[in-house]
Protein backbone atom coordinates (compact mmCIF):
# COMPACT_ATOMS: atom_id res chain seq x y z
CA UNK A 1 0.00 0.00 0.00
CA UNK A 2 2.70 2.28 0.46
CA UNK A 3 4.63 1.99 -2.77
CA UNK A 4 1.19 2.27 -4.22
CA UNK A 5 0.62 5.88 -2.08
CA UNK A 6 4.02 6.54 -3.81
CA UNK A 7 3.62 6.49 -6.90
CA UNK A 8 0.60 8.27 -7.03
CA UNK A 9 2.28 11.27 -5.52
CA UNK A 10 5.11 11.06 -7.40
CA UNK A 11 2.81 10.90 -10.80
CA UNK A 12 0.79 14.19 -8.67
CA UNK A 13 4.23 15.82 -7.91
CA UNK A 14 5.48 15.36 -12.08
CA UNK A 15 2.10 16.83 -13.65
CA UNK A 16 2.13 19.71 -11.06
CA UNK A 17 5.91 20.11 -11.66
CA UNK A 18 5.30 20.33 -15.34
CA UNK A 19 2.42 22.63 -15.47
CA UNK A 20 2.73 25.63 -17.17
CA UNK A 21 2.73 28.73 -14.93
CA UNK A 22 -0.14 30.43 -16.95
CA UNK A 23 -2.70 27.17 -16.72
CA UNK A 24 -5.39 28.20 -14.25
CA UNK A 25 -7.77 30.29 -13.83
CA UNK A 26 -8.00 34.15 -14.46
CA UNK A 27 -10.50 37.37 -13.31
CA UNK A 28 -10.78 39.56 -16.48
CA UNK A 29 -10.74 42.97 -16.40
CA UNK A 30 -15.22 42.43 -17.16
CA UNK A 31 -14.82 40.20 -14.06
CA UNK A 32 -15.62 37.05 -15.85
CA UNK A 33 -13.70 33.97 -15.07
CA UNK A 34 -11.68 32.99 -17.88
CA UNK A 35 -9.68 29.26 -17.67
CA UNK A 36 -6.28 28.62 -19.39
CA UNK A 37 -5.19 25.32 -19.91
CA UNK A 38 -3.01 22.90 -22.76
CA UNK A 39 0.42 21.70 -23.56
CA UNK A 40 2.17 22.77 -26.32
CA UNK A 41 -0.86 25.44 -27.63
CA UNK A 42 -2.54 26.87 -24.85
CA UNK A 43 -6.61 26.99 -24.70
CA UNK A 44 -8.65 30.44 -23.08
CA UNK A 45 -12.18 29.41 -22.26
CA UNK A 46 -14.68 31.75 -20.57
CA UNK A 47 -16.20 29.67 -17.46
CA UNK A 48 -19.23 32.27 -15.94
CA UNK A 49 -20.95 35.53 -17.97
CA UNK A 50 -23.10 35.38 -21.38
CA UNK A 51 -20.38 33.63 -23.00
CA UNK A 52 -19.89 30.59 -20.80
CA UNK A 53 -18.48 27.98 -22.48
CA UNK A 54 -17.18 29.92 -25.74
CA UNK A 55 -13.18 29.43 -26.91
CA UNK A 56 -11.77 32.82 -26.76
CA UNK A 57 -8.04 32.58 -27.75
CA UNK A 58 -4.94 30.12 -28.20
CA UNK A 59 -1.24 31.62 -27.31
CA UNK A 60 1.79 29.61 -27.33
CA UNK A 61 4.66 30.04 -25.20
CA UNK A 62 7.73 32.25 -26.35
CA UNK A 63 9.71 31.89 -23.38
CA UNK A 64 10.60 34.17 -20.26
CA UNK A 65 6.74 34.50 -19.45
CA UNK A 66 5.85 35.43 -22.64
CA UNK A 67 2.80 34.35 -24.95
CA UNK A 68 1.16 34.81 -28.48
CA UNK A 69 -1.38 33.68 -30.49
CA UNK A 70 -4.80 34.72 -31.37
CA UNK A 71 -7.70 36.53 -29.08
CA UNK A 72 -11.47 36.65 -29.65
CA UNK A 73 -13.64 39.09 -28.65
CA UNK A 74 -16.92 37.16 -28.14
CA UNK A 75 -18.73 40.23 -28.05
CA UNK A 76 -18.29 41.27 -31.63
CA UNK A 77 -16.11 38.02 -32.82
CA UNK A 78 -13.47 39.71 -33.95
CA UNK A 79 -10.26 37.88 -33.82
CA UNK A 80 -7.03 39.54 -32.61
CA UNK A 81 -3.03 39.24 -32.66
CA UNK A 82 -2.70 38.39 -28.76
CA UNK A 83 0.18 38.60 -26.51
CA UNK A 84 0.41 37.76 -22.93
CA UNK A 85 2.74 38.58 -20.50
CA UNK A 86 2.84 36.73 -16.91
CA UNK A 87 4.14 38.02 -13.75
CA UNK A 88 3.24 36.11 -10.88
CA UNK A 89 -0.35 36.24 -10.48
CA UNK A 90 -0.66 38.72 -12.95
CA UNK A 91 -1.14 38.33 -16.70
CA UNK A 92 -1.15 41.39 -19.25
CA UNK A 93 -3.30 40.61 -22.07
CA UNK A 94 -2.89 42.62 -25.26
CA UNK A 95 -4.66 42.56 -28.68
CA UNK A 96 -4.31 44.10 -31.34
CA UNK A 97 -5.48 44.56 -35.30
CA UNK A 98 -3.53 41.62 -37.03
CA UNK A 99 -3.04 43.28 -40.19
CA UNK A 100 -1.16 46.39 -38.89
CA UNK A 101 -0.63 45.03 -35.03
CA UNK A 102 -2.96 49.06 -34.33
CA UNK A 103 -4.50 49.61 -32.73
CA UNK A 104 -4.35 47.56 -29.25
CA UNK A 105 -6.23 47.09 -26.63
CA UNK A 106 -4.74 45.65 -23.19
CA UNK A 107 -6.51 43.89 -20.28
CA UNK A 108 -4.86 42.57 -17.04
CA UNK A 109 -6.04 39.23 -15.62
CA UNK A 110 -5.85 38.22 -11.85
CA UNK A 111 -4.95 34.23 -11.15
CA UNK A 112 -8.08 33.16 -9.04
Amino acid sequence: MIRSMALALGVLLSTVAFADPIEGNWRTDSGETARISGGSTFTIVLQTGTHKGRRIGSLKADGGGKYSGEITDPANDKTYSGRGTLNGNNLQMKGCLKLLNWPCRTQNWQRM
